[in-house]
């Protein structure tokens, strides 16, 4: 086993060992991201010399939602609770060595362009295997998408010593109800795993669905409603 291996290893069994973890889930539907992204890409490209991808709305719904619901940003330091008024967001990327989750540091104040660019950045590094520990350390939760390998749903595992992490999925065109009429629309699982000892069902239910309701209408991400 290579270090980095050994060490993502040992930090797994620790976080599966000594938290209680417990999973809980949702569905977004898509549609409103996919036809804001059609119809603003080119523009958003030619003025910021990046894509307008989705991890700039799902980073921008979380920093919301941390906000609101303050303890899914918060870990626990012994026996004491240290709640972050940042939020530092993980995000993990595939390198290729192993796993690694660079932080966009204080996301909350990025705009969408700058969360993009933050991405590339960092995920161009890693690629390169040029990450430092301290761009991989200190973030207060983390973002992984599955989604781009074709997961549709699985029960992501807590990046220590955060209390929570946003796991997301692949985007599937599904019959859903809408109006009392049913509909294909693209949706996609979310999958909010956290540590029971701090935050309690009531605020991780009420944080997806938070989450959810921004991905849903994204204009209010643009608002700051």
């Amino acid at each position: 086993m290579s270090n980095l291996r050994k060490t993502v290893a040992r930090r797994l069994v620790s976080v599966k060992n000594e938290t209680a973890m417990l999973t809980t889930f949702n569905e977004v539907n898509m549609q409103p991201i996919m036809d804001l992204r059609t119809k603003f890409k080119d523009k958003f490209k030619e003025k910021n010399g990046v894509g307008l991808g989705f991890m700039s709305f799902f980073t921008k719904a979380v920093c919301v939602a941390l906000k609101e619901w303050p303890s899914v940003n918060a870990q626990i330091d012994g026996t004491d609770i240290v709640f972050n008024d940042f939020c530092d967001i993980s995000i993990a990327v595939s390198a290729p060595k192993g796993l690694v989750v660079p932080v966009i540091r204080n996301a909350e104040q990025l705009s969408f362009d700058g969360i993009e660019k933050e991405v590339v950045r960092l995920a161009t590094l890693a690629r390169d295997n040029k990450l430092t520990i301290e761009q991989m350390t200190g973030g207060t939760f983390t973002l992984t998408n599955g989604g781009i390998f074709g997961s549709m749903l699985s029960t992501p595992i807590i990046n220590a010593p955060q209390s929570a992490i946003l796991g997301m999925h692949n985007i599937i065109q599904r019959p859903i109800a809408e109006n009392g009429q049913v509909v294909i629309r693209p949706m996609m699982y979310l999958a909010l795993s956290y540590d029971h000892r701090i935050i309690d069902g009531r605020e991780s239910v009420s944080f997806l669905v938070r989450v959810k309701e921004l991905l849903e209408d994204p204009t209010r991400l643009l608002l700051g409603v």
